[in-house]
């Protein structure tokens, strides 16, 4: 689970990082082109928000299976030990 968070974090942030480019370059300045400058930065930032929330979901979602994984060795070990 924690590796498709990844990914979708990156994906986002590939697209954050092109509606900034967007935003400074003159595409968006030119007549007849989706949007204003303040449209890609607020898309921008707002992707780059739910991209690092979903980085921060992918890394609490690995640290549980860890500890999870962790604890059913520590069990396993308690039982051969008896």
């Amino acid at each position: 689970m924690g590796r498709n968070l990844y990914i979708l974090a990156a994906t986002l942030g590939i697209l954050a990082l092109v509606c900034g480019i967007l935003s400074f370059t003159n595409i968006a300045q030119q007549p007849g082109s989706p949007g204003d400058i303040r449209l890609w930065r607020t898309m921008g930032l707002g992707l780059l928000v739910v991209a690092l929330a979903v980085a921060l979901g992918g890394i609490l979602s690995s640290l549980f299976e860890q500890a999870e994984r962790r604890d059913a060795e520590q069990r396993q070990q308690k039982r051969r030990h008896r």
